[in-house]
């Protein structure tokens, strides 16, 4: 590198090359920035910016809700249960944090583990995508209320426990309702390659699919 190199930055640069920064963008200026625009944003689409940044589920109490607060009644395993929660509170999280239905798990928080697949008026979805809100009036069952029965193992778990159908067993409860769902649904061939398809949205990072698949397939016709 030449002498003319070295002093060719914008430290040392010739008359002709432009230093006038007071108009680039900083990039401490613009994460501040960033981030206030964007608590500014949550803030203003509850109209209690704590509420809103950290989310809230309480029971429901008194006429109306609190402000920033929508009520929503959940029948969640047979229970009906009333819930003031803020519009941003996922279902997941409702159900973990407020109802201590710790069975349902957080995985990706993406939809696509499906570790916290749960049913929502006889359909399996994600709860991490779905919003609490969203499910007023709709009957929810968590791997606590599959069997029907408190304290009783049902079809697909017990199918699961012969079967030896996991390891870590963190994507356990995700893998059983959406197996429970694939079982009652007759739109669902009974062939191995079919099962396998309808249950391709739930990961196991343990490896477990050969037992996991067993398992369907031996709950086939008690559920």
């Amino acid at each position: 590198m030449t002498s003319r190199d070295q002093d060719s930055g914008p430290d040392n640069a010739p008359s002709d090359y432009h230093t006038d920064r007071s108009h680039a963008p900083d990039r401490r200026r613009f994460m501040k920035g960033l981030g206030m625009s964007g608590l500014a944003t949550a803030s203003a689409g509850v109209g209690v910016s704590g509420a809103w940044a950290a989310g809230e589920v309480r029971r429901a109490e008194g006429d109306e809700p609190a402000e920033g607060l929508h009520r929503i009644t959940l029948v969640v395993n047979g229970k009906r249960l009333k819930l003031d929660v803020t519009p941003n509170v996922i279902l997941l999280d409702a159900l973990r944090d407020h109802l201590q239905l710790t069975g349902t798990k957080k995985g990706c928080d993406h939809g696509q583990c499906g570790a916290c697949n749960l049913h929502v008026n006889g359909s399996v979805i994600n709860s991490c995508l779905s919003l609490a809100v969203m499910h007023d009036g709709d009957e929810i069952t968590t791997i606590e209320g599959l069997s029907g029965e408190p304290g009783k193992l049902g079809p697909v778990q017990q199918a699961f426990l012969e079967e030896d159908a996991y390891q870590c067993g963190y994507c356990t409860s995700g893998q059983m309702m959406t197996a429970d769902y694939v079982l009652r649904d007759e739109n669902i061939a009974s062939d191995d390659d079919s099962v396998r398809e309808a249950m391709s949205g739930n990961l196991c990072r343990c490896g477990a699919y050969k037992n996991i698949l067993a398992a369907v397939q031996s709950a086939r016709g008690k559920v």
